[in-house]
């Protein structure tokens, strides 16, 4: 059985499906959490090592473990160089430091997605020099009172919506810049690739800022993978044929292996590309379940020998139903009870341990739901959080 190491800030998702496998996986992340499958190999830096997480923390936990390839999760993409600590002499499992630092500059990317002819938003790294556009056509200028358009300020270390919000004028910090406001249904599509070429595995609504779980502003809360024709979105055959070509690009100019996504804003039956996410990322699973295919074995395929699988993503769309994740976030500083007996609950998951302190706005844990279509998955989700926020202030201490 080979061995892996997965390190990043979560790795249930992933650990889970590389156990499916085969695999004999080592964990290193921040939660350590209670449903880990009970062959992984589990540390948790806050817990086991007394150490916040960070992604050059987890490398260095992970030098020693013993293991035949090594996998990153978030937020690794953001640092190149604890990429490489992680593998050092090990087989790296997904894009090299080289790659991130590039498929990261998002002047770099959006100028690659507007070479394969795809609608771009605008990014500037400052708001005083109108010529900091990726876009040399683009004439607007954020200072311009006539600027049609609306910014958000977005840090480069992005993650998770952390950190980014509407920008109302001023100066921008050197370690964020400013990305053109598109108006539209948030979204992602998820694909592994290998050789030059991508294999769309999925796509999907992304929840944002909803405060039915416990998110404001531009937070990522989950995502909704939702069947073939779902109102959704607005012409959802050409959507997807938009969402395709997305990972055709990336791949194409980035040399991208393994699983990767995208985030896009889908309006008006366009894909606007807002961010690269070049490992795994959350949504992968929800296409593990609706389609019931290995994620984690498409992934080491790729990256170990190159293989692609045989999937047709839009022939499997036609057959599946809505499925939907959120992640619920402390609405104020709570300590958990005996979490034991949410395992028995297989709409939860990523489920903290027992007496665990969790901190307001941090994450709980993970719910799940099926229905017919979107909005029968979101309903069914808004539900359920509602009655695990509810009994949470009835049984369990809040501090």
């Amino acid at each position: 059985m080979s061995r892996v190491l997965i390190a990043g800030l979560s790795t249930r998702a992933a650990s889970d499906s590389a156990v499916a496998a085969g695999f004999a996986v080592t964990a290193v992340d921040a939660f350590g959490d209670l449903d880990l499958h009970p062959s992984v190999r589990a540390v948790s830096l806050p817990r086991d090592l007394g150490v916040p997480f960070s992604a050059d923390a987890a490398a260095r936990a992970g030098a020693d473990c013993a293991a035949d390839a090594v996998v990153y999760l978030a937020n690794f993409e953001n640092e190149p160089d604890a990429v490489r600590t992680l593998a050092a002499g090990r087989p790296l499992w997904g894009n090299p430091p080289d790659v991130l630092r590039r498929v990261r500059d998002p002047r770099l990317v959006m100028t690659a997605f507007r070479e394969h002819g795809i609608h771009a938003p605008a990014i500037r790294l400052s708001a005083n020099d109108p010529n900091d556009s990726n876009d040399p056509n683009d004439p607007n200028d954020p200072n311009d009172p006539n600027d049609p358009n609306d910014w958000i300020v977005k840090p480069f270390a992005s993650g998770g919506g952390r950190g980014v919000r509407l920008w109302k004028g001023g100066r921008v910090s050197d370690d964020c810049y400013l990305q053109e406001y598109v108006q539209g249904v948030a979204a992602s599509v998820v694909f592994v690739s290998a050789g030059g070429v991508a294999v769309p595995i999925g796509v999907s609504r992304q929840l944002i800022g909803d405060a039915a779980f416990g998110a404001d502003r531009y937070r990522y809360c989950g995502n909704i993978l939702a069947p073939a024709g779902d109102p959704v979105f607005e012409d959802d055959e050409k959507l997807l044929d938009r969402a395709c070509a997305l990972a055709s690009a990336v791949t194409t100019s980035f040399g991208l292996v393994g699983v990767n996504g995208v985030d896009f804003v889908a309006a008006g039956g366009e894909a606007h590309p807002v961010e690269v996410n070049p490992r795994w990322s959350g949504s992968m699973e929800l296409a593990e379940r609706a389609y019931q295919r290995s994620i984690f074995g498409m992934h080491a395929d790729a990256c170990a020998c190159g293989a692609l699988p045989e999937f047709d993503l839009r022939r499997a769309r036609r057959s599946a139903r809505a499925v939907g994740k959120a992640i619920l976030f402390a609405r104020e500083p709570v300590t958990m009870g005996d979490t034991r007996t949410w395992l028995a609950d297989a709409t939860l998951r990523d489920v903290p341990q027992p007496g665990e302190r969790i901190a307001a706005g941090r994450p709980i844990c993970t719910i799940f739901a099926e229905a017919d279509d979107d909005s029968g998955c979101h309903g069914a989700l808004v539900r359920r959080a509602e009655r695990l926020y509810s009994s949470l202030a009835a049984g369990v201490h809040l501090e």
